[in-house]
């Protein structure tokens, strides 16, 4: 595990350049702020985040009291305080419960939030406002567990399992700690997950008696998760809210076979790329289409959403093909990739529609105004439709023009059907 983490933990250089750059960063916009004070949040103040890369959370704390009624308006003047802090800088006003800033400040990629200081979850007007909390909590509780958090983190990363946003459905960084801290270490987390029950219950700081307890205490729409993991700093909060079913079981299947060993370490913590050539070798004797995606512009969650739709709207018209194996893999980055492997790859030249029966007159000559070719079998009109692509490469094609598919991408780059 130690040659894991020598290449994900951040190097003694990596955190001297981290620390002098938000350093400076804060203390320039300190230096305008005026009822706010701006602190380093996310990974970077509790001391998780991974080496090669990391985005900077800050979080900008107006005072309660003077800024509690002028809520919707934070973001506003924050962006006053921005532009003049980081003149001649490209900003963007990314749009949330309250919206914040993303920009580049010296190599480094910057998410600046709004935020009321508070002292207790109870006090939030906002959930982006219980942030600071978790660092905290984590800081406190995890003390000599962050290199078990960076291997979790690296864990679910490379086997697609890392992130709460709706596109993902995996674990957040947070969940991560939570866990880690709560059972100890991160063989200790693999070890407990064979354990989980769906719809059980993960209550570290015990805000709770029991699990009925629970249950009534968070509302259904925080209860939808496979799991209910208790947020430490807010009994009110479901922190695992946003994990779906098969990212939940896939974590407990990988951590099984981690623990048996059943291939080399270093292949839980690498993410393989998703190569054409790779496809072609996975699908044998199958047939394989392969799509390079072009995304929308706009905020990470939404161009995810759409190309999750896009991708699975292709695998329902795809399913007389026999599906056999499909995933999609997108970086943030402008392409997204498609695949699907099938078991066939041409359908029948003509299908049998069944119809009303006959006694029903109504309907069946309503039927057989819309269908030529009908016949009658077993009482029933049944019409004989010719299939309009048979052909694996024309019917997709004809997919890819359809307006469902085409409103929810920029366009696609490449398709290879083999």
């Amino acid at each position: 595990m130690q040659d894991i983490l020598k290449k994900i933990r951040p190097s003694r250089t990596e955190l001297q350049e981290f620390s002098k750059t938000t350093t400076t960063f804060l203390d320039k916009l300190n230096s305008k702020l005026d009822g706010a004070k701006a602190i380093l949040g996310g990974s970077g103040a509790k001391g998780t985040w991974l080496s090669g890369g990391h985005d900077v959370d800050i979080f900008v704390q107006f005072n309660f009291k003077k800024y509690a009624s002028q809520t919707t308006e934070l973001s506003d003047l924050l962006e006053k305080t921005l532009r003049s802090a980081f003149t001649n800088t490209k900003m963007k006003r990314v749009h949330g419960s309250r919206d914040y800033f993303q920009f580049t400040y010296d190599k480094l990629a910057f998410e600046v939030v709004p935020i009321l200081k508070i002292n207790k979850a109870s006090e939030a007007l906002n959930l982006t406002d219980i942030s600071p909390l978790h660092s905290v909590w984590v800081n406190k509780h995890a003390k000599g567990v962050k290199d078990d958090i960076r291997l979790a983190k690296q864990f679910c990363k490379a086997n697609g399992l890392y992130g709460a946003e709706s596109f993902i459905g995996g674990f957040s960084g947070y969940v991560l700690e939570i866990m880690v801290a709560h059972y100890g270490s991160f063989e200790k987390l693999l070890q407990a997950s064979s354990k989980w029950k769906v719809k059980g219950t993960i209550d570290p700081e015990k805000h709770y008696r029991n699990k009925d307890m629970v249950h009534f205490n968070l509302n259904n729409s925080k209860l939808n998760s496979p799991i209910v993991i208790v947020d430490p700093v807010d009994k009110l909060r479901n922190a695992a809210a946003a994990l779906n079913k098969e990212k939940f079981m896939m974590f407990k299947k990988l951590a099984k076979q981690f623990l048996k060993m059943q291939k080399p370490v270093s292949d839980f913590f690498v993410k393989e790329p998703v190569t054409l050539a790779k496809l072609k070798k996975k699908a044998g004797h199958h047939n394989l289409v392969y799509l390079e995606v072009t995304a929308l512009k706009g905020k990470d969650d939404v161009v995810g959403v759409k190309l999750l739709k896009s991708f699975t709207f292709l695998q329902k018209e795809l399913v007389g093909f026999d599906v056999k194996r499909s995933g999609w893999d997108w970086n943030r980055s402008k392409t997204a990739i498609f695949y699907y492997i099938l078991g066939k790859k041409e359908l029948p030249k003509f299908v049998l529609r069944k119809g009303p029966p006959v006694k029903m007159k109504e309907h069946a000559k309503d039927f057989k105004k819309k269908n030529k070719s009908v016949t009658v079998e077993k009482g029933f009109l049944v019409a004989k439709i010719k299939t309009p692509f048979p052909k694996l490469e024309e019917f997709v094609a004809d997919a890819l023009e359809k307006e469902y598919f085409v409103e929810r991408v920029m366009g696609v780059k490449k398709v290879v059907v083999v």
